[in-house]
C-alpha cells in the first residue's frame, strides 16, 4: 500500500527521482491504453469532433506518446530542462506521420498547450485515422525510448524536467479523455478507468475561517512548478463563511424549479446572454431537474445522487445561484485559506474542479515565465479561474496548488463551485 501511495502522492510527482518516474510514466501509459480501448470498443476511436469535443479521441490518443517522445527523445536541448528552447529543431520521429496527426497546428509552439480555437484548427486536418494498433505500437515505442533514456538521465532538475512534465502531461489528458467518452456517449467496458463520479456526501454547515494570512504559489525547491503557479507570496485574509463541500445537485436543483434560468436579475449581462444564445433551462446533459437531477451520463440517462456536487456548470451558472441565494464565490485566496485551515472540521475538495470569484492573474514574480512545456499564450481576459481537482482527476495529477483558466462558458469540464457569504 505504501508504494501505491507514493506513486499517486502529486506533491511527490513534481519532484519525482527516476525510480518513481519509471514508474508513474509506465502506470500512466497503461491507463492511456486502457482508454484507448475504451474508445475503440465504443466506436468512438474515429468520432468526429463537435462543439463538446473539438478533437477526435485518437488525436488525443496519440498526442501522449507525441509529446513525450517531443520532449524527451526528439528534443537537442532536453538536458536545459525548463530553458530548453520550445521552438528549437527536433529530430525526426520514430513515426514520419506522428507530427501530421498528433503535433501542433501551424503557428503554435511546438508542446504548448492548446487553446479550443487550436484544437478545433487542428481538428479539421483532413486525416484518415489510423489503426488502433498502429497508435498502440507508437505509444509502446514512445515510452520504451524513454524509460532507456530515463535510466542514464542525471538526477538534478534540468535533467528531469522533461521527464517529469510528460508525466504531468499524460496524467492530465487522462481527464480530458473521460470528458470526451462523456460527451461522445462511450459505454463503459471492463476496467473502464472513467466511470466513477463524484460521491454523495453528508450535507455539513458552512465554514467560519478567521482571519489570517495565507500563502500562495509555489516556491523554486518544488520540482517542476507550471508558470501560473510561480511564485509563493504571502496574502492576508478577513474573516470568512465558506461551504464545506462544493454545492450539491438538491441545493441547485431549487434555483432552477424556481425559474432561475428565466430571471436575467440573476445572471450578468455576458451570462443572460449565453443563456439566451443557448436556450438553457438547465445546466448541461440534465434532462430534468425536478426534486432530483436526471442526466445524461456517458450516453445514458442516469439518475443523480441528490448530494452530489453538481457538476458540468459554468461560471455563468454558478454566478448566477450564488445571486439568487444571495451568497458568493470564493476568492482563490479563501479556498486556500479554508482548505489549509478546515480540513480537520469537514472540508472537502477534489469532486469538482472549483469556480473562484477573481480570475487567473498571474502571480506576483511569475509573469513571462517562458518554461519548455508550458505556453505562453496570455490567459484572455474575462476568463474564470478554477482550483482543486474533480473525481475524474488521477490522484497523481490531483495537486493543491493547481491553477486552471477557462472560458465562462465552459461546461464540458468536470467543472462546479461552492458559496461563502457576503
Amino acid at each position: 500500500m505504501r508504494g501505491v501511495r507514493v506513486l499517486e502522492d502529486p506533491v511527490l510527482a513534481r519532484r519525482a527521482d527516476p525510480d518513481l518516474l519509471s514508474l508513474a510514466l509506465m502506470d500512466s501509459r497503461n491507463r492511456t491504453l486502457r482508454w484507448l480501448s475504451v474508445f475503440e470498443a465504443g466506436g468512438a476511436w474515429a468520432a468526429n469532433p463537435d462543439a463538446a469535443h473539438p478533437v477526435a479521441p485518437w488525436r488525443c490518443i496519440g498526442r501522449a506518446g507525441w509529446f513525450q517522445e517531443q520532449w524527451i527523445a526528439r528534443h537537442v536541448q532536453r538536458r536545459r530542462g525548463e530553458a530548453a528552447d520550445p521552438d528549437a529543431p527536433r529530430l525526426p520521429s520514430i513515426d514520419p506521420m506522428a507530427d501530421r496527426w498528433f503535433g501542433p497546428v501551424e503557428g503554435a509552439a511546438p508542446g504548448s498547450a492548446a487553446t479550443r480555437s487550436t484544437w478545433r484548427a487542428w481538428s479539421t486536418r483532413d486525416d484518415a485515422p489510423p489503426d488502433p494498433v498502429e497508435v498502440r505500437r507508437y505509444l509502446a515505442d514512445t515510452l520504451e525510448t524513454t524509460l532507456d533514456l530515463l535510466a542514464s538521465s542525471a538526477l538534478d532538475d534540468l535533467s528531469l524536467h522533461g521527464f517529469r512534465l510528460a508525466l504531468m502531461h499524460e496524467d492530465r489528458l487522462s481527464e480530458g479523455f473521460a470528458q470526451a467518452a462523456q460527451w461522445l456517449a462511450v459505454p463503459p467496458i471492463d476496467q473502464d478507468p472513467g466511470v466513477a463520479g463524484p460521491p454523495a456526501r453528508a450535507q455539513r454547515e458552512p465554514l467560519q475561517v478567521g482571519a489570517g494570512p495565507v500563502s500562495l504559489g509555489a516556491s523554486a525547491d518544488e520540482g517542476l512548478v507550471p508558470p501560473n503557479e510561480r511564485w509563493a507570496h504571502s496574502v492576508d485574509v478577513a474573516a470568512f463563511e465558506i461551504d464545506a463541500q462544493p454545492v450539491c445537485w438538491a441545493r441547485f436543483s431549487e434555483f432552477v424549479e424556481d425559474g432561475g434560468y428565466d430571471e436575467p436579475r440573476w445572471w450578468t449581462e455576458s451570462g443572460w446572454a449565453w443563456v439566451q444564445a443557448q436556450g438553457r433551462r438547465a445546466p448541461r446533459g440534465v434532462e430534468q431537474m425536478r426534486g432530483a437531477a436526471m442526466a445524461q451520463r456517458r450516453g445514458q440517462i442516469r439518475r443523480l445522487p441528490a448530494t452530489q456536487a453538481a457538476t458540468h456548470l459554468t461560471l455563468h451558472e454558478a454566478e448566477a445561484w450564488c445571486r439568487w441565494v444571495g451568497r458568493r464565490l470564493p476568492t482563490e485566496a479563501e479556498w486556500v485559506r479554508a482548505r489549509a485551515a478546515a480540513a480537520h472540521r469537514g472540508w472537502v475538495w477534489g469532486d469538482v474542479w472549483e469556480w473562484m470569484l477573481d480570475g487567473p492573474r498571474p502571480y506576483p514574480g511569475g509573469q513571462g515565465a517562458r518554461v519548455a512545456g508550458f505556453s505562453t499564450v496570455p490567459t484572455p481576459r474575462g476568463w474564470g479561474l478554477l482550483r482543486g481537482a474533480s473525481a475524474w482527476t488521477l490522484p497523481r495529477a490531483a495537486h493543491p496548488g493547481i491553477r486552471r483558466a477557462a472560458e465562462p462558458e465552459r461546461d464540458d469540464l468536470f467543472c462546479g463551485f461552492r458559496s461563502c457569504a457576503l
